[in-house]
């Protein structure tokens, strides 16, 4: 067998050469960070392409469900988008082009023979992460060892997304073993941030951010386990949404950490567009994906909690601020953004209160706590049928000994040990879903606390490798509460000065604080998260609607 270097070049040069020459394109150089306006400038993308790929999700759908855009030239576009942007920061992993045009001309055939779309997402391309699998193509998921491991059948999603008329067309990068808030593996290497190639996409979904970003995809799937849908989506400026666990159905996927089922990891959109949210789930969900996988919840869309009836109709809401999560104050611009929500939501006639975590620290003790019950040992087995190295740091050309505090360490727990880690999650879910519930004395609604608006992370995008705390998703995910991300603004290092702190929480508090230069994090997208409790998908969805709403109609900085 050849080395597991030698199968990662093969696969890397398989990849290139199914890119089609005339797309190609001559990259910036290095020096270039910011390339989110290169697809525009480059010349490759006719001026009517360019119409149909800067065109939202709901203007996509409208324009194909009328036939005033077929789905060939819809796909075309958004393929050679995508070719750009895997050029400027290296997104993609599976490219299959004649694949997708043939389905893309099969739906324009429906559609042109009975005159009616064949589904929600008609002519509809997704990028889809490097886990979903697709009938006959691999899935390495970023491990060299799953080269040349060709899927019998598609992903329980994957159908149900054709069935909905979408065209699956790309997949995207992903790090190995995916447990990482960033992206680089073995194969195909790192994914680098479009609005400043300096920093990281995210990950563990970072080509999905990064590819929609740089609207190469109007939509894409990631999946979420501790923020892999959030963190690339707040470090790349766009929308995305973790749903609660068994809401969109897993079956048929890789993945990491198969068989932990007390902190599952979720599929969720990664758009572009806030319409694009809605889109998804609404048509996933009345696919009734309870009847394809056994671990989706039997929860029909509900149009009554999208239109938040039993909350006044959105009239007035009441939002909950987190400032902080008890561990470690966010960077300036974080809290710009924070403030610039507090002021617009009120503005916009809403209530708005100061949220107190409770129990944060510990929430995100447990998680990793589970994790590392069987992660190392995880990794160790499906790296060694190559001989793969585990990736023990995402600095570029490091030798940095120093291991992030996310990764496992060798060494599991008992069952026992496990089965009390699991039931003090238990417990503290108890204990949140009360301490919400007595919120009602607060809000002046008459009901609990509508959403809570809270940071992604405690920072935008960092510099590559340094991305070291998720509690801010973490946390989340171990509640099973739904979250989505929305964005705010950008760093500016004129507005974001550096403010002097004298207390800190901790040492690692001070050390997130220290770490924050503004040149540094220049153009980096800031974004925040609304959070709702468990099942709340419709009810988060349209309450980021109505905040993105209101901040869209003032553009003035706080």
């Amino acid at each position: 067998m050849p080395s597991w270097f030698d199968l990662a070049t093969d696969k890397k040069q398989r990849q290139q050469n199914v890119i089609p020459k005339e797309w190609l394109i001559t990259p910036p150089p290095a020096s270039t960070l910011n390339v989110i306006g290169i697809p525009e400038t480059c010349g490759l993308l006719t001026p009517q392409e360019l119409v149909i790929t800067n065109e939202d999700v709901d203007g996509l759908l409208k324009k194909l469900a009328s036939g005033e855009w077929t789905a060939v030239a819809v796909t075309t576009a958004f393929y050679k988008r995508a070719i750009i942007a895997q050029q400027l920061v290296n997104c993609l992993t599976e490219i299959f082009v004649e694949r997708a045009l043939a389905r893309a001309a099969e739906l324009d055939e429906a559609f042109k023979r009975t005159g009616k779309v064949v589904g929600p997402l008609h002519g509809l391309p997704i990028s889809l992460k490097d886990q979903l699998c697709i009938k006959g193509l691999e899935t390495t998921m970023g491990y060299v060892s799953w080269i040349g491991k060709y899927a019998e059948k598609n992903a329980v999603l994957v159908d149900i997304l054709e069935e909905c008329g979408a065209v699956p067309f790309v997949r995207t990068n992903v790090p190995q073993t995916l447990m990482w808030p960033e992206t680089s593996n073995n194969i195909f290497g790192r994914t680098t941030n479009p609005h400043n190639r300096s920093l990281t996409s995210g990950g563990s979904s970072g080509g999905e951010g990064a590819l929609v970003a740089l609207r190469g995809s109007p939509m894409g799937v990631g999946s979420d386990i501790g923020g892999s849908v959030r963190i690339p989506s707040a470090c790349c400026g766009v929308y995305g949404l973790r749903p609660s666990y068994g809401r969109v159905p897993y079956g048929g996927a890789l993945n990491s950490l198969e068989g932990q089922d007390s902190i599952l990891s979720v599929f969720g959109p990664i758009t572009g567009s806030i319409s694009g949210l809605k889109a998804f789930m609404e048509a996933v969900i009345k696919a009734k994906p309870w009847l394809k996988d056994p671990l989706a919840v039997r929860k029909k869309w509900d149009e009554d909690e999208y239109q938040l009836k039993d909350r006044d109709n959105g009239r007035k809401l009441c939002f909950a601020i987190m400032w902080d999560d008890g561990v470690c104050v966010p960077h300036p611009p974080i809290t710009r953004a924070l403030k610039r929500v507090q002021a617009t939501l009120t503005n916009a006639g809403h209530n708005v209160i100061t949220w107190y975590p409770i129990e944060h620290k510990r929430l995100g003790d447990l998680t990793r706590y589970i994790w590392e019950a069987g992660a190392s040992e995880d990794f160790m087995v499906t790296a060694s049928e190559t001989g793969e190295p585990i990736i023990s740091t995402m600095v570029p050309d490091s030798n940095e000994a120093t291991v992030a505090p996310f990764r496992p360490k060798k060494g599991g727990l008992t069952a026992y040990q496990l089965w009390q880690f699991q039931k003090e999650k238990t417990d503290l879910r108890a204990l949140y879903l009360q301490h919400w519930n007595s919120t009602v004395a607060s809000t002046g609604t008459g009901r609990p606390v509508d959403a809570i608006i809270c940071p992604a992370a405690p920072y935008p995008a960092t510099p590559h490798g340094h991305f070291r705390y998720t509690n801010y998703t973490t946390v989340w995910n171990a509640l099973d509460y739904t979250a989505s991300i929305f964005p705010v603004t950008t760093v500016d290092p004129a507005i974001d000065v550096k403010q002097p702190r004298e207390n800190f929480i901790d040492a690692f508090d001070k050390q997130v604080h220290e770490m924050y230069q503004p040149e540094v994090f220049r153009n980096a997208p800031v974004c925040l998260q609304v959070v709702g409790r468990t099942l709340d998908e419709e009810g988060v969805i349209a309450m980021t609607e109505i905040v993105d709403a209101a901040l869209k109609t003032t553009n003035k900085r706080l």
